[in-house]
């Protein structure tokens, strides 16, 4: 299930299948087996109206817990923009030596940050938080190495900046683990299930069966595609673009 989440559009396509399903079950088999008479039609149609409205605010909560997450996503790469490129006017508070190693690796290393947002292979980002953990050692051991040398109130500053640079990216990772739980769209799909089935149940008109057993199947997977659109960073078609972090490698001076 939670790989199936991370990939939006085959999502799409088993829910709708699953969701199709119900609602022809309802229609066929659970109508002709089970007639609403009159004295049951307006419970039945009070149990179809509640079904209905919890898997709406099931599926608005999911919404605003993904627009949250997604939101959060972009928050972190401007911080982390923000970060590295503050560090790197303060790499200057160094010694010289060290200021050029810690600028040189800085570069280096928002390039990588780059590619963590943009890449869609999940092999290439195990090699990328494996060279970015590489390269934090290395930033963090040329900043310390600088303030060594050079011990001061201002090359503490970079220290602290370099601190902001590293914490920052693990912010980031955190971020992008942060999904909605598998339990929520387990529930979102057996709610919308009972509530196709409910649809189709309550379908009297028989000319009129297939286009509504199309529309309510076709608008509760539109709506997980959505919100698995969302909250998966890497796979989906909304995806954040790191604009701070390719703006802050275009203002800065190449090695």
């Amino acid at each position: 299930m939670q790989q199936l989440v991370r990939h939006p559009f085959v999502l799409f396509v088993i829910s709708f299948v699953l969701m199709s399903i119900a609602a022809r079950l309802g229609s066929r088999t659970l109508r002709s087996r089970i007639q609403i008479d009159e004295d049951t039609l307006d419970d039945f149609k009070i149990v179809q109206s509640a079904t209905l409205t919890l898997l709406a605010l099931v599926i608005g909560f999911s919404l605003s817990m993904a627009v949250g997450r997604y939101d959060q996503r972009k928050n972190l790469e401007e911080e982390e923009a923000n970060a590295i490129g503050t560090e790197f006017v303060r790499a200057e508070l160094l010694a010289d030596a060290e200021a050029a190693v810690v600028r040189s690796l800085l570069v280096q290393y928002l390039a990588l940050r780059v590619e963590f947002y943009q890449t869609r292979d999940l092999q290439r980002v195990q090699q990328i938080d494996a060279a970015t953990a590489d390269m934090q050692a290395k930033l963090w051991t040329a900043a310390k190495a600088g303030a060594v040398k050079q011990p001061s109130p201002l090359s503490a500053l970079a220290i602290a900046g370099m601190n902001d640079v590293i914490n920052t990216q693990g912010y980031t990772q955190a971020a992008w683990w942060n999904r909605i739980p598998v339990a929520a769209w387990i529930l979102m799909i057996v709610i919308g299930l009972f509530s196709n089935l409910l649809v189709g149940y309550g379908v009297k008109n028989a000319n009129a069966k297939n286009r509504f057993l199309v529309i309510m199947p076709l608008t509760v997977s539109l709506s997980f595609l959505l919100i698995a659109d969302i909250d998966s960073p890497r796979n989906g078609i909304i995806r954040i673009v790191p604009q701070n972090l390719i703006s802050t490698a275009q203002s800065l001076p190449k090695p």
